[in-house]
């Protein structure tokens, strides 16, 4: 299975200070590979560079997504992928959300951006809208009028529609609430294995990534401590920093 998203020997540097490093990654039609550690340890800073979203900061090494470098590409190109080869789901959706528009608008200049209108916009709406299980009389409403976890679906429904082949998940789940929390897991569980999305998903909570990830990264202080399979680093980890997060996680009855 060819990769979608390939890291490697990635270097985010502001001066001679290294805020991350990824020697390599490999995601693949769904499949979800999970970066985790504490606040600060590099993982947004990582997914940033995905994004090509690294203004200010000396990056090297190479990050392909569907055949392009996004280290080399021009802000055109990475204009372009943005949102329909690789979209961003972030920890806060309504506070990227402009406030001075429904929700309906602002999907429908998402698409259009992108070159989808009328008939064609339409039947993409309606196809994203009905996988996250919104109702489309939510498109009516101003981003303050919905809760974060509608907010979210709409996040996700934006990628959706633009059939991204990459969902960067940035904390998706943080701000929510538990009930919440499963049903946002839950979706991307299931776009993940129905569309086959190749979902990158930033988390300081193991608890959550062990449902999700098939792959684990863990990063402390801008590099990678360890990393492999889900299962073995979540259940055999070599690495003190590892255990160390996995103490961290609370066991209802102890």
């Amino acid at each position: 299975m060819k990769a979608v998203l390939t890291a490697e020997n990635l270097r985010v540097r502001a001066g001679d200070l290294l805020l991350a490093s990824l020697d390599e990654l490999s995601v693949g039609p769904g499949e979800c590979a999970a970066i985790v550690g504490e606040s600060g340890s590099g993982k947004t800073t990582a997914l940033n560079a995905m994004l090509g979203l690294t203004d200010g900061l000396q990056v090297s090494g190479r990050i392909v997504v569907n055949g392009t470098d996004v280290v080399t590409a021009d802000e055109r190109t990475l204009s372009r992928m943005r949102g329909s080869v690789i979209a961003l789901v972030s920890q806060s959706p309504q506070a990227s959300l402009n406030p001075t528009m429904r929700l309906g608008t602002l999907l429908k200049r998402v698409l259009a951006r992108h070159g989808l209108r009328g008939a064609e916009a339409r039947e993409r709406t309606e196809e994203a809208l009905r996988s996250v299980l919104l109702d489309p009389g939510l498109l009516r409403r101003y981003p303050h009028q919905v809760s974060g976890g509608q907010a979210q679906r709409f996040a996700i429904a934006m990628a959706v529609a633009l059939r991204a082949d990459v969902i960067l998940a940035d904390e998706p789940t943080s701000a929510l609430d538990v009930t919440v929390q499963a049903a946002v897991l839950d979706l991307l569980a299931r776009l993940r294995d129905e569309h086959g999305i190749a979902l990158v998903f930033v988390s300081h909570d193991l608890a959550v990534v062990s449902g999700i990830a098939d792959h684990v990264v863990v990063m402390r202080q801008g590099e990678v401590v360890e990393a492999g399979p889900a299962a073995g680093v979540l259940q055999s980890p070599s690495a003190a920093y590892t255990r160390e997060l996995l103490d961290a996680v609370p066991a209802i009855g102890e």
